[in-house]
């Protein structure tokens, strides 16, 4: 499932080519956009922003910006999940994945947006869109400057029963950690992901989440491209290299040695959802585990 970094680098790209432009033309594959269209075509309006909230992308249709403005504007949010995926095309250009598998497409003058196998997509108003828990409020999202740390913190340390690597992939918690950087948090913080949350002092649960929001703005730099990059050691992943875990620390190196002790990476599933977490037992030692 693409991370915050990669939501937010896809909001960044589909902003510049489409920022302030006049929607010329609207489809969508999908019942509930096709419905809310019906009541309020987006042809005709201006596409006033895009932006990320998470592994959330939100696209924001009306004649202006400003929160004078809202009470009229639409907003588009699609998620991802496991293989859904944004592109931009100029007019003319060859598509680089079927037509058919294009959910949602948004063309303009200059650029057209293709959401391919987008799984979730609704229409909200503004007024409906903060009344929406699945999406996170810009303070909780990592990538954001209103981004508010010290929130976050007690968001964490409220869920004392749960793990750690559970914890911070909470997007309540922290909007944007994903499997990934939950491994990689995990790791240059010394923590086991296995650890109770509870068992965190304030200020180890503040440096998690001050090394998850590090991490994920490291990946959203300029020239970051798409790899997710926390280690840039001599194994660091080139055109040549293509083991995406070669600039990692932990994530996908199950068996191979730690960079920092020599000792195996360990890998096993996580909680309800099974997610896959990876870590060292020497580096990230339970507590009270000698």
């Amino acid at each position: 499932m693409p991370e915050g970094d990669t939501i937010f680098r896809t909001a960044r790209t589909l902003e510049r080519a489409l920022h302030g432009a006049v929607v010329r033309r609207f489809f969508s594959a999908m019942a509930e956009p096709a419905r809310a269209d019906d009541e309020r075509p987006f042809a005709g309006q201006r596409l006033v922003r895009v932006e990320s909230r998470g592994k959330w992308l939100l696209m924001v249709f009306g004649e202006k910006n400003g929160a004078d403005a809202e009470a009229t504007q639409r907003v588009l949010a699609t998620h991802m999940l496991m293989s859904g995926s944004w592109h931009v095309y100029g007019p003319g250009a060859k598509w680089q994945k079927p037509r058919e598998q294009a959910r949602i497409v948004v063309e303009t003058d200059k650029f057209v947006a293709a959401g391919f196998r987008i799984p979730i997509a609704k229409i909200y108003t503004w007024e409906k869109l903060r009344r929406e828990r699945k999406i996170p409020r810009v303070e909780e999202d990592l990538l954001r400057v209103e981004f508010d740390l010290e929130a976050a913190v007690k968001r964490l340390m409220a869920r004392g029963a749960e793990s750690v690597g559970e914890a911070i992939v909470n997007q309540r918690v922290m909007a944007g950690v994903g499997n990934v950087f939950k491994s990689e948090v995990c790791f240059a913080e010394r923590v086991s992901p296995f650890a109770r949350v509870s068992t965190l002092s304030e200020s180890r649960a503040r440096a998690l989440v001050e090394q998850a929001r590090r991490q994920l703005k490291a990946n959203v730099m300029e020239d970051s491209g798409d790899r997710v990059v926390t280690y840039r050691g001599r194994h660091r992943r080139t055109t040549r290299n293509a083991d995406p875990g070669a600039s990692l620390w932990v994530y996908g190196r199950r068996g191979e040695a730690c960079r920092r002790c020599g000792a195996g990476i360990e890998r096993a599933l996580q909680g309800d959802g099974a997610r896959v977490t990876y870590w060292c037992l020497v580096c990230q030692p339970m507590p009270g585990v000698e």
